[in-house]
């Protein structure tokens, strides 16, 4: 992409059409874990780790990896003998993570390419609030889940602490574009990525979604003070 593309700058909206979400990530795909390593401040690397932790996969078990852009959180959880399977709707992502030592599939959160109860655990990390359909996407990864497989969702939430979450979202707003500007091929994508974290719900909000779609012993874990959240679900 050059300065005179048209499609320069381009960024989805709310309405979170597919299309135009996997355009927008097509973009961004050169530099993205540069600038998301940046944005968080190097602490992406903390987080990718609790969400393997929280998984829980064993040797031998096979997981899938929703929206797993390039593959660095795919590499994280095939640690320890585990079979990590990489999927995105973003053909960008996947060719900047061909390098990766790890299998890579396209295909929609909402329609996997997979058979019913294939996999022993499912994780989407930052990736969820993408989706179109939430919730016809946790039904989804419950059809492809063996039963006593585990989900476990890594996404943005909300600050637990009042002070802290004002910064939080004064830092979204205003200074995340700003260093975007500085790292990413596309940096008014980060608009949209703002925008779309402040609409998220919050963590109770996001559980009883979980529950709503099926999951059981639903649970979760903030970190960061609730910059990101962990949740967890168990299909029966």
């Amino acid at each position: 992409m050059t300065a005179g593309d048209p499609t320069h700058g381009y960024r989805a909206t709310l309405d979170k059409r597919p299309a135009e979400v996997a355009a927008m990530f097509d973009q961004v795909a050169g530099k993205y874990d540069l600038t998301n390593t940046v944005l968080s401040g190097g602490l992406d690397a903390g987080w990718r780790r609790a969400t393997r932790e929280a998984l829980g996969a064993r040797a031998g078990q096979t997981v899938l990896d929703v929206a797993a852009g390039t593959g660095v959180s795919t590499v994280e959880l095939a640690s320890g003998g585990v079979r990590a399977i990489a999927c995105d709707f973003s053909q960008g992502m996947l060719r900047a993570g061909r390098h990766r030592p790890v299998p890579m599939v396209a295909g929609d959160a909402m329609a996997l390419p997979l058979a019913d109860e294939s996999v022993d655990g499912v994780v989407i990390s930052f990736g969820l609030r993408n989706v179109a359909d939430t919730d016809a996407a946790l039904r989804e990864f419950l059809r492809v889940v063996r039963p006593g497989g585990t989900l476990v969702v890594c996404e943005f939430s909300t600050p637990t602490w009042t002070p802290w979450r004002t910064v939080y979202l004064e830092y979204l707003m205003r200074a995340l574009p700003s260093i975007a500007r500085g790292v990413s091929s596309n940096p008014d994508a980060y608009v949209y990525l703002a925008e779309s974290i402040r609409a998220w719900p919050a963590q109770g909000p996001m559980a009883a979604k979980l529950q709503a779609a099926g999951w059981t012993d639903v649970a979760w874990r903030n970190l960061t003070g609730g910059i990101v959240a962990l949740h967890r679900g168990v299909k029966a």
